[in-house]
């Protein structure tokens, strides 16, 4: 499993992580004995010099000078199965809650509170998994508080098996009864980057890059209002993240039998994202331009982006897609992922 290396201050603590470093000069070992060992396990504790991390046998204080290399892995599955389908509905709640940036991110207990000035719901709305400290109605008059205090609706993404009812949860339940409204279901899908890269259909270049870029910004901006400095704070606040695009000049435009309507110059014609969070891929911002869909751009996207993804050691994706995109749901689901969870967005009155 190859190793990359992680910028430390942006793991949190509670991550699984691999970490490859340097054994110090010891007398009792042979001088032929190895020279690097790998720690695996939770990281519990980090300093200036040094990371210390909760392997089986118990916990590795690693200075930072004899680290080599890192990487944060998936949390250790609660259930068996495909890999991609082995994380609880919680658990992957909490693996893909990082993967979508937000410009303020709060914590009520266990739970997440994020606000972005209304740029996407994921963005604005309550990652409510694990305890949040304090009794059910204490916690959701907390989070009206926090919202109204900064002029938005309180949001709640309220997940559950799929096909799941909001009334049969006890917080589904409470904000309901409080005259919540449901909407907006969506599915998490899940796979594997080894099947989603053997789908890749060919095609033209995908470039991809770690660097949000005018030119890739432009083009999202097509599929969706942005907010100057919120889109850029959002869509650049995971742990990691990837731009893929393909730009068609005018030549190779021709060559796909496509033509480019105006300008002749590059531009990006499909876009996509990946969020890097707890050693997976969450895919998102997918969005082919209307003059050129049905070529399989998107899937020539998704497929490069979850190639790298699998090159950088990460082997799992994620994505959300709209409960009733039937269209989607199917191209998602022929290229290998595979429905794991439902979520639904609960919205408070006014």
């Amino acid at each position: 499993m190859p190793l990359v290396p992680t910028p430390f201050d942006a793991v949190h603590i509670g991550a699984r992580v691999v970490v490859r470093y340097r054994l110090g000069t010891d007398p009792q070992r042979p001088a032929e004995g190895p020279s690097m060992t790998d720690a695996t396990g939770d990281l519990v504790a980090r300093t200036d010099s040094a990371v210390v991390v909760l392997t089986r046998r118990g916990e590795v204080t690693i200075p930072r000078d004899r680290i080599v290399a890192a990487k944060e892995i998936p949390p250790r599955p609660s259930r068996r199965g495909a890999p991609h389908l082995a994380p609880t509905v919680a658990e992957l709640q909490r693996i893909a809650g990082p993967s979508w940036g937000a410009v303020e991110r709060d914590r009520l207990g266990d739970w997440e509170l994020r606000a972005s000035a209304g740029f996407t719901q994921r963005g604005n709305s309550v990652l409510p998994v694990g305890d949040p400290g304090v009794p059910l109605a204490d916690a959701v008059d907390r989070i009206e508080e926090w919202y109204a205090v900064r002029g938005l609706p309180a949001k709640v993404a309220l997940a559950g098996p799929v096909g799941f009812e909001p009334a049969d949860d006890s917080l589904g339940a409470e904000l309901l009864r409080r005259g919540w409204t449901a909407g907006d279901r969506t599915l998490n899908l899940t796979a594997a980057c080894d099947a989603i890269a053997a789908a890749d259909p060919g095609g033209p270049d995908v470039r991809i890059t770690a660097d949000l870029d005018d030119t890739w910004l432009a083009a999202y901006s097509q599929s969706r209002a942005v907010i100057p400095d919120v889109t850029t704070t959002v869509l650049g606040g995971s742990p990691g993240h990837l731009f893929g695009s393909i730009s068609l000049g005018g030549g190779l435009a021709q060559k796909l039998g496509l033509s480019t309507p105006g300008s002749r110059a590059p531009r990006p014609v499909a876009i996509g994202r990946l969020g890097l969070a707890h050693g997976w891929a969450g895919l998102g911002a997918l969005w082919t331009d209307p003059g050129f869909r049905g070529r399989g751009l998107g899937t020539r996207i998704t497929a490069a982006l979850a190639a790298r993804a699998r090159a950088d050691g990460i082997h799992l994706m994620h994505l959300q897609v709209e409960a009733d995109n039937d269209v989607a749901i199917r191209v998602y689901e022929r290229l290998g992922f595979a429905r794991h969870s439902n979520y639904v967005y609960l919205t408070a009155p006014g």
